[in-house]
């Protein structure tokens, strides 16, 4: 079906194409020869009518190329980070975040750090589709930026206009429609520690003769920079214990067992923990860190093809087609060296019998060598009963400080697990427009975008794993004709001896011996990879018709726009073999080829396990198919009321049928010129956001998220329940210009309701079980955890009872009322005649002071699990929340002469408060999860460790620009000129990848020609 769409997409922009290529030169002959092609009246975002003034009551930023190249040619992400009104920008690696997870190499726009998905981004004032990623956003990476002329961000909601999304505002990409000839330009930017950044671009253009072109391709690759190179991001366990530490891990932790299955031994750290650069805690369990085995950056390399053709058709009726292709791929993804084992082995695996009744997890014989090396390198330490040995589930892992055996000796990745990520877009817009009467046009437009997203990574199967523990391990051992160890079977040894040096440290290990480490063909037998395609589709039409209404007011005559829209999305996952629930639901499918969902074998007793898929840590999903359609109509209304006085009003109706209903949004603007030198202008509106189809979908989606102090999975599941979440925008602002003078102040306010959220995590958790002590074991909430140990609250502590949670079920909700409200200042000067000179000056600040971003109170399951607070200038760790700082800013001073231009720009994050840590009641109780991951209490208060407030994040840029004979342009840019680290945070790369950025100080030089 997607290559059936895909193919009469295809077929549709030939035609077109061909058409406007007959159109052009049939046309040809009756153009004005003087005719070098006409500038369209411009569409400013926000408005549907043509020729609406820039300076009108929207309240949006034009950035032209030529302040993108004083900036140093920032790359979309790098702009957005960057610019004040935004917040938590994904862009840079964040794996540990579920709100970023499976992006890498996706970028997105988020104003007023509302989340991506209420930020709607468009290209040339069209639609684009989302990227099918847990949080929907339009991945800005595949933008054409050869082409783009202008960006323009409308910092209002704009549902009235543009429909659903446009909640926090609008980001509109605009490509050129002006160039004449080739441009060209490159760029290499260093980075310590990588390969470096490159960037180039071709691109063509031809306007005259009622033809107009635009044909321009791109390519970048951004280097990789691995976690072990920048020092701050790799810290011993006494700096942060949250630091990718893991109770976990291997080295592991284990108990000796008896006959009977009974314990003979404690809980016990491995004892070759410390020698690989482990850590043994208070409680006498191994903990090992994996960042080191992470990258702060990817490699990237993307491409960008994009054509818009234009043809005078007749005087007055227009054709206009555009083609835009794009693809970017991680060729590999890095990250633990296997997962935490969360799932236990099925009876069919451990031989039909379970060996360990008093404990849940992985049963090692006493035949295993490597357990009988253990036991003979401490000797004394088990108990002449003991014939075996559990590795308790949530407390192990095949591979840890010493790497997987299958990337050990591949340079690329050492010892890391690995995973790939690919995008791919297409899309094409036609549209067709003209004049109905001398002041009033028409337009129509079709636009189809298809965005593919895969990923893979790999996971073990558990029942794999026991029988390679039992000794019957391997792709060519036959468990009933064979004995461990034997005629092809293999035994995977979990204990640290299987490791002689420590794969990122370097350590040495004195009881590691290379006879008994773990092979390569063995790991790539339990060890498989899981893959997921997400297909998403959009398709558009549109018609509006705009223009003068011949009714006069004072100021003019009344501008009118009416128009409708439809929509339809389409939305396939399929997921692969190993972690489709169809293909392998239970635990014992892999070892036993059983299917049958119904007859899965238990894990203990004699009733069957639940089919949850054979992957130990992963989730296993069902393949979906979605789809649907929205209809909409809207109406919009420039009312000059007097010259100084103008009124925009508009209205949408948006109907997505079914459970999920309609909404009609209403929006009224006004901008009032009190004098030369002053304006007011302000607005009220109400935006929408729709659920997806995802949303509505009653699978689910699986993330990885910290409980204790240990990732877990989390299942994410649709609601077809939902509503669409509502907005009601205020805003009012002062502009004042005189001379080269420009500057303004904007009140904003979002409350939005019926707000669209996971049930929080952090929040149930801490609900489940209070750092105060006792658990809500006997409500509802309890029912959405798995234990370990089947139980819910049976163990001594706090810590505990939290690592004793394997999994957990979450879903979507229109859970919330939130309001997020702040002030924007802007302030500029420029001049042409510096100090009488010949010098051009120019100096400039913004900024934004966020007052309010408050959340009310969440309930799960009928249980108010998080109370109201207002999450201004905190981490918002794992939150509902993004990070929202209270002050962000941008200031810049610009000097040049000649051919000559200089700009010093600096930037500035205000710091952040991790409420994790804090001593106060409420929501901000301290987090049982910010205890050391050994369960002990830090020895200094929580209120007071380093990393309870981040500092601020000030960088200064440097940009140099000379412009040389034949229209060639080289530029020099210092980034980061003092080399400021990122703030410290107690999160597993010890800083906030929403905020900071690891990458230094950096260097990139730049050159650029017309001709």
């Amino acid at each position: 079906m997607t290559k059936t769409r895909l193919l009469c997409a295809c077929a549709i922009s030939v035609f077109a194409v061909c058409a406007a290529s007959s159109a052009a030169a049939q046309s040809a002959p009756a153009a004005d020869p003087q005719d070098t092609g006409s500038t369209p009246d411009i569409v400013v975002t926000g408005s549907i009518i043509r020729g609406t003034p820039e300076d009108a009551a929207l309240p949006v930023n034009v950035i032209g190329a030529d302040e993108l190249q004083k900036q140093g040619s920032p790359s979309a992400v790098e702009l957005l980070k960057a610019l004040p009104t935004s917040s938590a920008v994904l862009g840079d690696s964040n794996q540990f975040d579920s709100r970023s997870q499976g992006a890498e190499g996706i970028a997105t726009a988020n104003l007023r750090g509302l989340s991506p998905q209420r930020t709607l981004v468009l290209l040339n004032s069209r639609r684009l589709v989302t990227s099918g990623n847990g949080v929907p956003a339009v991945d800005i990476n595949l933008i054409p930026s050869a082409a783009i002329g202008r960006i323009e961000v409308l910092k209002d909601g704009a549902a009235a206009t543009y429909g659903s999304d446009a909640v926090a505002g609008v980001v509109n990409f605009i490509t050129r429609t002006d160039q004449e000839g080739f441009r060209a330009a490159a760029s290499y930017k260093f980075v310590k520690d990588t390969d470096g950044d490159i960037d180039a671009s071709l691109s063509y253009g031809h306007v005259g003769n009622g033809f107009r072109m635009l044909a321009a391709i791109g390519f970048a690759k951004r280097g990789e920079l691995l976690a072990r190179d920048r020092a701050f991001a790799v810290q011993p366990y006494a700096n942060n214990p949250q630091g990718g530490w893991s109770g976990g891990g291997n080295p592991a932790t284990f108990l000796g067992l008896a006959a009977s299955g009974a314990p003979t031994t404690g809980l016990t750290a491995d004892s070759s923990c410390g020698s690989l650069g482990g850590y043994v805690g208070a409680n006498g369990r191994c903990y090992t860190q994996y960042s080191g085995f992470d990258g702060l950056a990817e490699l990237e390399k993307r491409f960008t093809a994009f054509v818009d053709v234009g043809v005078d058709i007749t005087d007055t009726t227009k054709l206009e087609v555009t083609a835009l292709y794009g693809r970017s791929t991680v060729p590999h993804y890095l990250t633990s060296p296997s997962y935490i084992l969360t799932q236990a082995p099925s009876l069919a695996s451990l031989g039909g019998k379970n060996p360990t009744p008093f404990v849940s997890g992985f049963y090692v014989p006493a035949t295993n060598p490597g357990f009988a090396a253990y036991k003979a390198a401490n000797p004394g330490f088990f108990p002449a009963s003991t014939t075996g040995a559990v590795f308790p589930l949530l407390l192990f892992r095949p591979f840890m400080a010493g790497g997987n055996p299958s990337t050990l000796d591949d340079p690329n990745e050492t010892g890391s697990a690995r995973g790939m990520r690919k995008s791919e877009s297409i899309r094409f817009t036609a549209e067709l427009s003209g004049r109905l009467a001398p002041k009033v046009d028409w337009t129509l437009s079709a636009t189809y975008h298809q965005y593919y997203r895969y990923i893979d990574g790999f996971d073990s199967f558990g029942d794999r794993i026991q029988l390679a523990l039992r000794g019957f391990g391997g792709p060519n051992c036959n468990v009933a004709a064979n004995t461990p160890g034997q005629n092809g079977c293999l035994w995977l040894n979990p204990f640290g001896n299987a490791v002689t040096n420590g794969a990122i440290n370097g350590t040495t290990n004195p009881q590691g011996n290379a006879a008994l480490a773990n092979s390569k063909a063995l790991t790539d037998w339990f060890f498989v990879k899981s893959n997921t395609a997400v297909d998403s589709q959009l398709f558009v039409l549109d018609a509006n018709v705009s223009g003068s209404t011949g009714i006069k007011l004072p100021g003019g005559d009344i501008q009118f726009g009416v128009g409708a829209q439809y929509r339809y999305n389409w939305f396939d996952t399929v997921y692969g073999a190993n972690n489709n629930i169809a293909v392998n639901p239970c635990r014992d499918t892999p070892i036993t080829g059983n299917t049958n969902p119904a007859a899965c074998s238990p894990t203990s007793g004699v009733n069957p396990s639940p089919a949850t898929g054979a992957l130990a840590f992963l989730g296993t999903n069902a393949n979906s198919f979605l789809k649907g359609g929205v209809k909409a109509v809207f109406a919009e209304l420039q009312l000059p009321v007097f010259d100084s006085f103008n009124v925009q009003a508009a209205v949408r109706y948006e109907d997505y049928g079914g459970s999920v209903g309609s909404t009609i949004d209403p929006q009224v603007r006004a901008r009032w010129q009190v004098t030369d030198w002053l304006a007011v202008r302000g607005g009220y509106g109400t935006t929408f956001r729709g659920p997806t189809l995802a949303n509505l979908s009653g699978n689910s989606v699986t993330a990885l998220q910290l409980i204790g102090s240990a990732f877990k999975p989390v299942d994410i599941f649709g609601n077809s329940s939902l509503k669409p979440e509502k907005s009601e925008n205020y805003s009012g602002g002062l502009l004042l210009k005189f001379g080269g003078f420009n500057a303004s102040v904007d009140y904003f306010k979002y409350r939005l309701t019926d707000v669209i959220v996971s049930d929080p995590l952090a929040a149930m958790v801490a609900t489940l079980f209070p750092s105060t002590g006792g658990n809500a074991c006997s409500s509802a909430l309890a029912a959405r955890f798995t234990f370990a140990n089947g139980v819910c609250g049976s163990l001594s502590s706090v810590a505990n009872n939290i690592a004793n949670i394997s999994r957990v079920k979450t879903f979507l909700q229109n859970g919330a009322t939130q309001t997020n409200e702040g002030i924007d200042f802007s302030v500029k000067y420029r001049s042409s005649q510096f100090l009488g000179s010949a010098m051009r000056f120019g100096i400039g600040a913004d900024a934004t002071r966020t007052l309010r971003n408050r959340i009310s109170d969440i309930y799960v399951a009928g249980v108010k699990v998080q109370s109201a607070y207002d999450g201004v200038g905190l981490l918002n760790y794992q939150s509902t929340l993004y990070p929202v700082p209270k002050w962000k800013g941008q200031a810049y001073v610009d000097l040049g002469a000649g051919p000559v231009d200089a700009r010093l720009t600096v930037n500035y994050t205000d710091g952040l408060h991790d409420q994790r840590y804090d001593t106060r009641s409420g929501p901000f109780a301290p987090d049982p999860s910010l205890r050391n991951p050994d369960g002990t209490i830090p020895a200094t208060p929580i209120s007071l460790l380093t990393g309870a407030d981040l500092n601020s994040f000030v960088t200064a840029d440097f940009n140099l620009q000379i412009k040389l004979p034949k229209n060639v342009v080289l530029t020099g840019t210092v980034f980061n000129i003092f080399d400021a680290q990122p703030p410290f945070a107690r999160e597993d790369y010890n800083y906030e990848p929403f905020i900071g950025n690891p990458f230094g100080r950096m260097f990139k030089v730049g050159l650029s020609t017309k001709f």
